[in-house]
């Protein structure tokens, strides 16, 4: 059974930084694509970044591209999402996605029913 589990959220000032993990057990992950994705209250979740396993291909949401990064660590199974420059819109629940686990990535997808496991989230808010 895949488990996602998040961690490094918090509250941090405009302008600030934060790192977010997400550390992948339950099977070997060397192909298929990890995402994150956002949900703020009252809004649909979002895509941010995604990052596939063989070959570290990443993909930016518009909003996000130039202020936050998206890393792998392939021998410890974990996801990063390097976030600076924060704004208060950035502010939401981020959740892990792992898709097409064992499978060759063609397209990454930014669409939240591509992807088969999730994390619990970890909530970030950003204060003006």
């Amino acid at each position: 059974q895949v488990q996602l589990v998040e961690s490094g959220g918090g509250l941090v000032q405009a302008g600030g930084s934060l790192r977010l993990s997400c550390a992948a057990s339950g099977r070997s992950f060397s192909s298929g694509v990890m995402a994150w994705f956002c949900q703020a209250p009252g809004k649909e979740r979002e895509f941010v970044a995604a990052i596939t396993w063989s070959g570290g291909r990443t993909v930016y949401a518009d909003s996000v591209k130039g202020r936050f990064t998206i890393s792998r660590d392939s021998a410890k199974s974990t996801v990063y999402l390097q976030m600076n420059s924060l704004k208060p819109e950035d502010t939401a629940v981020y959740y892990c996605a792992a898709g097409r686990l064992g499978n060759r990535v063609v397209r990454v997808s930014t669409s939240p029913p591509s992807y088969d496991y999730w994390g619990q989230g970890t909530q970030v808010t950003v204060s003006s």
